[in-house]
């Protein structure tokens, strides 16, 4: 259940984001700089939601820092951002399933392909320190006396 929570927490943050920063992105950066310039200046900002999302949401939702947890926190947030990116797609900008597919074929889909594997693994990257200390507190023995 904590994994399944932190999964729709961790989605809903970055998504939320996402969502946020998109119309900026589309409406204001691209007439202006292209497409690939845009992402490029949106990308950053996603990072840090992603990273920040990562490392507090499973902490929050007292999910024990675990790299099965963690993978599957990761890839759980995945699909749940494909199924509402092709949503968001489909019916808010009318574009169809094929269309979306085909943008990463381009350089900006690529980039884009790139933020998704690093969403999906942000969970893992951000909890290193804390699955290397749990790791390793479980194994400590005490030689002391």
């Amino acid at each position: 259940m904590k994994v399944a929570l932190a999964a729709l927490f961790y989605f809903a943050a970055v998504f939320g984001a996402g969502f946020l920063l998109g119309p900026i992105r589309v409406l204001l950066l691209e007439p202006r700089l292209g497409s690939l310039v845009a992402l490029l200046c949106e990308a950053p900002l996603l990072l840090v939601v992603m990273m920040f999302a990562a490392r507090r949401i499973p902490a929050a939702v007292r999910l024990k820092p675990d790299t099965g947890a963690l993978a599957t926190v990761g890839v759980a947030a995945l699909m749940l951002q494909q199924v509402a990116d092709l949503t968001v797609g489909v019916t808010l900008r009318g574009i169809g399933i094929v269309a979306q597919l085909a943008r990463f074929l381009t350089v900006e889909g690529l980039l884009y392909a790139g933020l998704l594997v690093l969403f999906a693994a942000m969970p893992l990257l951000a909890n290193r320190v804390k699955r290397a200390d749990a790791h390793s507190s479980g194994s400590v023995v005490n030689r002391s006396g």
